[in-house]
């Protein structure tokens, strides 16, 4: 703040501050993004908004400061929006009959140590609103499922058991050390833990501007950065129960029905592509009609993205 203050000085400009958006003046509707931090994201919103309509002559005073109530637009703007692969719950559309509901994603791109600790207490708190009966507020409407239907399967389903399941990539120039401990530990002090972690690589892939390099085949997925998470998640694990130096004892190679090697250890999982990771959940959903399974993808947008085109195909 300190920084703001002097280069604002500098280029003698005005600074302003804008709070958080009040939630009372939604008039009792739901901010259309999850998570207490759009909350400030949508105060900035207003206040950049409102003063940008006020300098061109479309408004007569700021709502920076949220002091009177707030235009009909903004307040359809605030509750409308979207923002996909943050914050975003799924149900997996490919899980139907009696079972529907019983893989649910939840999805959000974080992939800094800040926005580790923001997700994993968003994760937490959905889970905990998504496990009461009298909670339908991420339960697709538009899938053709009458909403009878929709609340029969989800109080049934909470007398399921909940298994939370961590689906992971991040890029090799961030540091899984700064990641993963925030996101342990931050579930954990909501009673949160993950029975498995999944490590996989991305779908999507980038070239710097100029590359001709052409995207590798199956067979040439490199999987050693995958093979470091899935250590390092271990390592985490093991060493909170004073087990740290027996990695190599507990994990196996292991082939799926088809042919392909999965990695597999006491807490985690290196699959060879996100496809595969996908049909696992889905065979253990099928295997296992008294569990409920909670993923939670993050890590990477690109991931993310990736879980999206799959699951909504």
């Amino acid at each position: 703040m300190c920084v703001l203050e002097d280069k604002a000085s500098m280029v003698n400009a005005h600074l302003q501050i804008a709070p958080p958006l009040d939630a009372n003046l939604l008039n009792g509707l739901k901010l259309g993004l999850e998570g207490e931090h759009q909350y400030i994201n949508a105060g900035l919103a207003i206040g950049l908004s409102s003063t940008w309509l006020q300098r061109t002559g479309h408004l007569d005073v700021t709502y920076l400061h949220q002091d009177s109530t707030l235009p009909e637009q903004f307040i359809r703007g605030l509750t409308t929006a979207s923002l996909q692969g943050r914050a975003q719950v799924v149900p997996d559309q490919h899980i139907d009959g009696e079972s529907f509901g019983d893989l649910v994603f939840y999805l959000d791109g974080a992939h800094s140590p800040e926005s580790m600790v923001i997700c994993a207490n968003w994760f937490s708190w959905a889970i905990e609103g998504n496990n009461q009966p009298n909670q339908l507020n991420h339960l697709p409407q538009n899938n053709g499922k009458s909403l009878d239907a929709l609340q029969k399967n989800h109080v049934e389903g909470c007398r399921k058991n909940f298994t939370q399941i961590l689906l992971f990539n991040c890029m090799s120039v961030r540091d899984p050390q700064l990641l993963l401990p925030h996101l342990l530990k931050t579930c954990a002090t909501h009673g949160v833990y993950f029975k498995k972690a999944l490590f996989v690589p991305n779908m999507s892939v980038y070239y710097k501007v100029g590359s001709h390099a052409l995207p590798p085949t199956d067979s040439q997925v490199d999987l050693s950065w995958q093979f470091t998470l899935q250590r390092y998640w271990e390592n985490l694990i093991q060493g909170d129960k004073g087990d740290a130096n027996n990695l190599n004892a507990v994990c196996e190679e292991v082939q799926d029905d088809t042919g392909m090697s999965v990695r597999t250890c006491k807490n985690s999982a290196v699959f060879p592509s996100l496809p595969l990771a996908i049909k696992w959940l889905r065979d253990s959903v099928q295997q296992n009609q008294s569990i409920r399974f909670q993923v939670l993808v993050t890590g990477s947008l690109h991931l993310v993205g990736d879980v999206l085109r799959l699951i909504k195909k």
